[in-house]
């Protein structure tokens, strides 16, 4: 059976299905095409995964003249290879490969919603988004959101009528637990970040507004005024166009020495096991892999209650689950440990084996290679 992946930008396509291409070339049989946006990183997928990829230039803002380019382009690669499957990730991708692929009439169209924009969108944003997902399923044959959060938004904006399957606990991604791990090569990397005798609490994503870095600065700085020894790492790349931080916070991180802004890590996982407590307050995710990451080095999590991350951690046994967009909750998270004895050891020892018992990296893939026989079973 030919599948064909598709993703807006290479990027998506590194991330979700670094080493899947292979996998399903190599061991399952399958005639494998990656199909995104030109570049060195598509070129890079092609030599790692040993398949054939097609260049498709697609823009992930609205570009009517270049979404039609697109459109076109699409439709001539399907209709030049004939795929069975296709399979696409990220909005603007699959709204494109799930509309080239009806038109090709190819039979098992297959989209995945990593996490949706809509809900938090507003006016006429908030309509067009809509629209856009529900073209995109109304051209799907299959439609499969990445956890139970984005599921039931798709339902309650009813965006499909079709039947949508969460598979296995959600995530999609799985995580490789034999590289998030304390090896030895992470541990002596530790000793230069981790300072004795303070509790480290760590983010890692973008420093930016929708990810709650002003209420988590401010919570911090409340906290570190009454215990000392406390410290926050910030692991991430601040942008100051869009949705930049406050004044006040940006100030607040430059002044407080008990903040320390490293700026974005490609290898974080000397950070996670540097620190002890993972905060990750976001207002809005799919299926956030950070806390994942967190959870496989052994850190417990205090998170928001929202999409993906509430799927993640069980509050009171690997972390803790707070209302998003609020300080006081978050302090509160904060204190307690420092103040509840035995908290946080609990949490951490539970931390590692309930991330390892469902979001493993090969569950995760065996989970999508039962669904493409599955659903390729219905091809006549």
């Amino acid at each position: 059976m030919k599948i064909i992946r598709t993703s807006t930008v290479p990027t998506s396509l590194d991330i979700f299905c670094c080493g899947l291409l292979r996998e399903l070339k190599e061991t399952d049989g399958y005639d494998v095409i990656a199909v995104s946006s030109p570049g060195k990183e598509l070129d890079d997928i092609r030599d790692r995964e040993g398949v054939r990829t097609y260049a498709v230039k697609m823009e992930r803002h609205i570009s009517p003249l270049q979404d039609i380019k697109s459109l076109l382009g699409l439709i001539r690669v399907f209709r030049k290879e004939k795929p069975q499957l296709v399979h696409s990730i990220t909005p603007k991708a699959g709204l494109l490969s799930m509309l080239a692929a009806w038109v090709c009439r190819v039979p098992v169209r297959l989209h995945t919603f990593t996490g949706l924009v809509f809900p938090t969108a507003k006016g006429l944003k908030q309509k067009i988004l809509i629209f856009t997902d529900r073209l995109t399923c109304a051209c799907a044959t299959h439609v499969v959101p990445e956890g139970q959060g984005v599921r039931n938004d798709l339902v309650k904006y009813k965006i499909t009528r079709k039947p949508l399957k969460v598979l296995g606990h959600g995530n999609i991604r799985g995580i490789d637990l034999t590289y998030y791990d304390r090896t030895p090569e992470v541990m002596t990397q530790v000793t230069k970040i981790r300072k004795e005798g303070l509790l480290t609490f760590i983010f890692i994503g973008r420093l930016v507004g929708d990810k709650g870095i002003n209420e988590l600065v401010s919570a911090f700085s409340a906290l570190n005024n009454k215990y000392p020894g406390t410290r926050l790492l910030l692991v991430g790349s601040q942008e100051q166009t869009l949705d930049p931080l406050r004044h006040d916070t940006l100030i607040e991180i430059e002044n407080n020495p008990a903040i320390e802004a490293v700026g974005r890590k490609d290898d974080v996982r000397p950070w996670l096991a540097a620190s002890d407590v993972f905060v990750f307050p976001s207002y809005r995710e799919g299926f956030p892999n950070v806390v994942i990451e967190a959870g496989a080095m052994g850190l417990p999590s205090i998170v928001t209650d929202i999409n993906g991350s509430n799927e993640i951690v069980i509050d009171g046994e690997n972390g803790i689950i707070i209302p998003p967009r609020q300080t006081n909750p978050l302090y509160e998270a904060m204190e307690s440990f420092i103040t509840e004895a035995g908290f946080a050891s609990r949490l951490s020892s539970n931390a590692r084996e309930l991330i390892s018992s469902r979001f493993e990296q090969g569950y995760v893939r065996q989970c999508l290679k039962d669904y493409y026989k599955e659903i390729s079973s219905t091809i006549q």
